[in-house]
């Protein structure tokens, strides 16, 4: 691959996961990794443009109809796709049918631009993942089949060690912190070429003493009443936290270098 390379534009599709959340801005918007990427690619490229479909909640059935399309017309020099992972944490899920969603969103998007890059999404150590992690598991043999065959760059978020740690997760257990999405644009910038501008951005968080009985308990009921229940009745219901929602930034426009 090349080293530093200069790319031109970049357009995210996916979830929740690409658009941002929960790093959360002071106007109550969402900022995330896929931002920060183009403001570092900004930097090197005047004129760099940028498109962001990405919308909460969404599976891959729909991210394919909603945005890859849309994403393959813009012929940008990079696309990143991240998508299924909402599918398997779905009470049921049929994991051939998401082979043969994704294979439609890469077989769109490899020829649609000069790069393609896919990920192997981050796991939060805990009960929960461990519930879900055989299909997870699943879904990333597939991603990796798929980024052979279409010459596509995987990103391997799932195997590092900083990402797993809950302290770069927010309360709601499902989205990273800041310093998450951070380390992932750190990562898929030097997955695309680039010299490191954080090397050690998968080291282990330092360690500190672990909070008290009372305050975990605290803060388990906090999580069940705020995310987890209202999470469990969208699934009953079929809803989803997207419903309704615009991408984030649906037009490949410019994009200055405005994000830290």
């Amino acid at each position: 691959m090349q080293t530093n390379p200069t790319h031109s534009s970049l357009v995210a599709v996916g979830d929740s996961f690409t658009e941002g959340m929960s790093d959360l801005l002071p106007d109550g918007s969402y900022r995330g990794w896929a931002d920060v990427l183009a403001a570092r690619m900004a930097a090197r490229s005047p004129g760099f443009r940028y498109a962001n479909l990405a919308v909460r909640g969404k599976l891959i059935g729909q991210i394919v109809d909603e945005q890859v399309g849309v994403a393959a017309a813009m012929g940008a020099d990079v696309i990143t796709l991240v998508g299924g992972l909402n599918d398997t944490l779905r009470p049921k899920c049929d994991m051939a049918l998401v082979r043969d969603l994704l294979s439609q969103a890469v077989e769109r998007l490899a020829p649609s631009c000069k790069q393609l890059v896919l990920m192997r999404s981050p796991g939060r150590q805990g009960p929960v993942l461990d519930r879900f992690r055989p299909r997870m598991e699943a879904l990333f043999a597939i991603i990796d089949d798929l980024a052979a065959q279409h010459g596509a760059v995987v990103v391997d978020l799932y195997g590092a060690r900083s990402l797993a740690d809950p302290r770069l997760w927010d309360v709601d257990r499902l989205h990273l912190t800041a310093d998450g999405h951070r380390r992932v644009a750190e990562a898929v910038w030097q997955a695309l070429g680039h010299e490191a501008e954080d090397p050690d951005w998968d080291a282990p968080v330092p360690a500190t003493p672990p909070p008290g009985w009372m305050t975990r308990r605290t803060t388990d009921v906090r999580f069940a009443r705020q995310y987890l229940l209202p999470w469990i009745g969208r699934r009953l219901t079929g809803r989803s936290s997207g419903d309704g929602l615009p991408p984030k930034r649906p037009d490949l426009l410019p994009y200055g270098d405005t994000t830290p």
